[in-house]
């Protein structure tokens, strides 16, 4: 993350993200593969032995398909090129990715629990959860908030804005904060 200055001297939280060149790698029609989508190519992968139907789409680190919209593919052609052009500064940007993950946990940082008082008899129940269930049922129930993993989830944050482009470089500037640690993949929706 860094800070942006605007004209006024304002200044704004951004997060720098290097964003494309993308490429279009396969069109998928109705006819053909029973529904409609658009593939997409981005990152230079650098392996040696690469696999035939991988070498055909083209060196790509990851490769992404979303559906078109309302049934309505845009008039791209296999081979086009998607640039940081398509943004432009005042943009608002729907930003999906996976979130840190953070390994096990106990219930008082995955789920936010008080914990047990510090004295009154107390000894070592300072973190733990407490009672997990009623006599009658004998059994703990689905979905009872307990320890286990954290983070790695698909996080979207709604409502940020684009500060800034740089078209020379790739980079955007996205106000606030965005999902993931650094080098993770994004999913950036205007």
């Amino acid at each position: 993350m860094t800070q942006v200055f605007d004209e006024s001297g304002k200044v704004f939280p951004a997060t720098l993200v290097s964003a494309g060149p993308i490429v279009v790698t396969q069109i998928k029609n109705r006819e053909k593969d029973g529904y409609e989508a658009v593939q997409f190519g981005f990152g230079e992968r650098k392996e040696k032995n690469i696999k035939k139907p991988q070498k055909k789409l083209g060196n790509f680190k990851y490769v992404r398909e979303f559906f078109a919209k309302n049934g309505a593919i845009p008039d791209w052609q296999v081979g086009n090129k998607i640039d940081v052009s398509v943004f432009q500064g005042g943009d608002n940007i729907t930003v999906s990715g996976i979130s840190k993950g953070k390994g096990f946990q106990g219930v008082v940082k995955r789920h936010g629990f008080h914990g047990g008082p510090a004295s009154h008899g107390q000894k070592h129940s300072l973190r733990e959860p407490g009672s997990i269930g009623s006599t009658g049922p004998q059994k703990v129930f689905k979905g009872t908030k307990m320890a286990g993993r954290m983070g790695a989830d698909r996080i979207t944050v709604k409502g940020l804005k684009i500060v800034k482009v740089n078209k020379e470089k790739n980079l955007l500037y996205i106000s606030g904060a965005v999902p993931g640690h650094r080098g993770t993949l994004l999913e950036i929706r205007g």
